[in-house]
């Protein structure tokens, strides 16, 4: 048999050039798909601006209305997307946000919550998840965890919109970022068992060793690295790229070696965050913070109206019912957590006020994280696809009803009463820090010679005017309303947390000292132990 040579060549010509139209097709509908979807995003921010409502919750709506059959279906919420791009992406911007001096302070808190104060939440949840709803116990417990996850943009954004206590807010912020990594390990246990049929205590306890240790280890590693080239990156796009890379490596690393991925991309976000912009130019790090505060927005614009459409609005209104009694269950098991361990908290580190304890409770809100860890539930589990369907009612239920109401609790409870006095002093104090980072980036433009001299000179002398005037107001206060024999409550607060700014800062040089063998140990012991009781005099519920 005879090949025709031209007519084979024609064929796969003609064939190769229908793949690559058929590509560029694909491409252009994705392409057009997306500028609707922020097309919609846009339109969602100007009307929950004007109606005052969560942006988020603006989104489920929005989405919800639009119908799914326009678009494509690989269009929507993909888990594997979700965990692996979306997840790092949220808890990197989160982690390098968050002051490691006021994580230190509130650790004890954040650690009771977020270890074993998951572990009962969800152990209860099961429960009354077996009892109420018929469910297996293996099925039981892996909505269970699922449900114990917090979405911590609809907290932050009700916090937002009102004055609460930094405390509080640090204590839900570090609770949501070690309870998300709690919960993925938990979830990965019960798959085991599932898939496998046997587990031991012993297999349980090694697993949660090697999660949180491994993480922590890898993701110190990784954060300090990154904190070393900085140091020889001089440009914010380099940076920029740098931390993208460290956020998403971090994850995929952490999966590859069998530790937990979130633990790794926490410890790693905290150490660029708190070291490793420190080493940069103001410029540089606000051009960074600015990159990941864009891109943790518009991942939770995605993630938030692929909610809405992923929900089906006849399956929606049949399931409400057992949604709602969804909700009351894991709130339940939110109470039986919060109560009791805020009670114990008292005995080893300053009481959470009641009233805080309310705002734990109520703004338990789900996510679109619980939606993608149903979505990766094992298809073998029992009853997988009326758990998925029941876990996405009742996350969205949980996002309209208490996203809705939450911070209408939170002024009800009135967490802080604003001082004038306070907000004087904030404002001024924000001119200090705003006028000395553009004296340093004016040192920085002279010292390469971007700058002229004369130039120099007169831009840092009118910062300087700006800084002695705000010194010597803040100085005519303090001497006239602030101290610890007057002034109200509030400001004295403020003094606290000023002073155990700096009292933390003594304490990081010094220790920094002993570790380079400039100080020996018994020298800085004494006064060491005097930083620890004077922090231990100080508030901290600023």
């Amino acid at each position: 048999m005879t090949i025709n040579v031209s007519y084979l060549y024609k064929f796969i010509n003609t064939s190769l050039q229908n793949s690559v139209n058929l590509s560029q097709e694909n491409f252009t509908g994705l392409v057009s798909v997306l500028i609707f979807l922020l097309l919609v995003a846009t339109g969602v921010a100007l009307i929950t601006r004007w109606l005052h409502i969560p942006y988020v919750i603006g989104l489920v709506l929005g989405g919800l209305i639009i119908p799914r059959e326009i678009l494509p279906q690989s269009i929507g919420l993909n888990p594997d997307v979700i965990l692996n791009l979306f997840l790092p992406i949220l808890i990197f911007q989160a982690a390098i946000n968050t002051d490691i001096s006021r994580l230190r302070g509130t650790i004890k808190p954040i650690s009771l919550l977020a270890g074993p104060g998951v572990l009962v939440s969800a152990i209860i949840t099961a429960m009354l998840l077996k009892w109420t709803l018929g469910l297996v116990f293996i099925t039981a417990s892996a909505v269970a965890v699922i449900l114990t996850i917090t979405d911590t943009v609809s907290v932050i954004a009700a916090f937002r919109s009102i004055s609460v206590p930094r405390r509080l807010a640090t204590i839900v912020e570090g609770e949501s970022l070690f309870n998300d990594a709690i919960a993925l390990v938990l979830l990965n246990i019960i798959a085991q068992i599932h898939l496998q049929g046997n587990f031991s205590l012993a297999d349980g306890i090694e697993q949660f060793l090697i999660a949180f240790v491994g993480g922590g280890i890898l993701g110190l590693g990784l954060g300090y690295l990154c904190v070393g080239l900085f140091r020889q990156l001089d440009d914010a796009l380099s940076n920029n790229l740098l931390t993208v890379a460290i956020s998403l490596g971090t994850f995929q690393i952490g999966q590859l070696l069998g530790v937990s991925s979130a633990i790794a991309v926490v410890m790693a976000g905290l150490v660029i965050g708190n070291l490793g912009f420190r080493k940069t130019s103001a410029s540089i790090k606000v051009t960074l913070l600015n990159f990941w505060e864009y891109a943790g927005f518009g991942v939770n614009t995605f993630i938030f109206l692929f909610v809405g459409i992923e929900v089906n609005p006849s399956v929606l209104v049949k399931t409400i019912p057992v949604a709602l009694l969804v909700v009351i269950i894991y709130q339940i098991g939110r109470v039986f957590s919060i109560y009791p361990f805020s009670y114990l908290l008292r005995f080893f580190d300053r009481p959470l006020p009641l009233q805080w304890q309310h705002v734990l409770i109520f703004g338990n809100v789900k996510g679109s994280l619980s939606m993608a860890l149903a979505l990766s539930l094992p298809s073998t589990l029992p009853r997988h696809d009326e758990v998925v369907t029941l876990v996405f009612s009742t996350v969205f239920v949980s996002l309209i009803g208490q996203g809705l109401s939450l911070s209408w609790l939170v002024k009800q409870l009135k967490l802080s009463k604003p001082s004038p006095i306070l907000k004087q002093i904030e404002s001024l104090q924000l001119n200090l820090i705003a006028s000395k980072a553009a004296q340093e980036e004016l040192k920085n433009l002279l010292q390469s010679g971007s700058l002229p001299k004369f130039l120099y000179e007169e831009l840092f002398a009118t910062y300087q005017a700006r800084i002695a005037t705000s010194e010597q107001e803040l100085r005519e206060i303090y001497n006239q309303r602030i101290g610890y024999q007057g002034g109200s409550i509030k400001e004295k607060a403020y003094l606290d947390n000023l002073y155990r700014r700096l009292f933390l800062a003594e304490k990081g040089a010094i220790n920094d000292a002993i570790f380079k063998g400039l100080l020996p140990d018994d020298v800085a012991s004494t006064y060491l132990q005097r930083l620890d009781e004077k922090l231990l005099s100080v508030n901290d519920d600023t």
